[in-house]
């Protein structure tokens, strides 16, 4: 052990060194396990709460420590983590399945269209509900992910969706105008009628 005098009266006390406190890069460690395609960032979070994750050799437990996987070595029980290759997967989604990895109501999840393969960790960009059915991409890119969620990406996503009765054109111009929901608009870029029966029609 190291001792040091003590300060000289009127003498600024020197600030304790903080681990990592000159770390100005890098991320969260549980969004870093997230971005290595190793485990989803909640997943990371709990992994780290466990002491199972360590840092350049020192097990850490706060899933926001800043880390560069670039400059640091993470490791999970041990063994070093690696970036895993780049997947995008195109699902044509089923209906009945709800798009999470696990349901805590048992129900089947998109997860199951996916058993068997030899994937990294994937997760769904965005979301389709138990009812609805068609593409749902999933990948470990989260930047690919983020920028296909990103609004400001602009990027156009087509529904079609059964609406009950019959929507004259007074309602359409409704639609189209869009909704106020708690203080933020809703609207569409466009809504156009696909087909009518007796009592549903079809929306784009």
């Amino acid at each position: 052990m190291t001792r040091r005098p003590p300060p000289r009266p009127g003498a600024a006390r020197p600030q304790p060194r903080l681990p990592n406190s000159g770390a100005r890069t890098g991320h969260g460690l549980a969004r870093v396990l997230s971005k290595l395609g190793y485990c989803s960032r909640t997943q990371g979070e709990a992994l780290v709460r466990e002491g199972r994750v360590s840092v350049d050799g020192r097990v850490v437990r706060d899933p926001e420590h800043r880390t560069d996987p670039a400059t640091m070595r993470v490791s999970v029980d041990g063994r070093p983590v690696e970036a895993e290759r780049r997947v995008v997967l195109m699902l044509n989604k089923p209906r009945g399945l709800v798009t999470t990895r696990d349901d805590p109501q048992g129900r089947d999840t998109v997860f199951r269209c996916l058993d068997g393969l030899d994937l990294p960790h994937v997760s769904p960009v965005g979301r389709l509900d138990k009812a609805s059915e068609g593409l749902l991409l999933f990948t470990n890119d989260t930047a690919f992910a983020q920028a296909l969620l990103d609004p400001e990406s602009h990027c156009p996503k087509t529904y079609h969706v059964q609406v009950d009765g019959l929507p004259d054109e007074a309602a359409m111009s409704r639609i189209r105008a869009g909704v106020e929901d708690r203080g933020e608009w809703l609207g569409v870029v466009s809504a156009e009628m696909l087909r009518r029966g007796d009592k549903s029609a079809w929306l784009e």
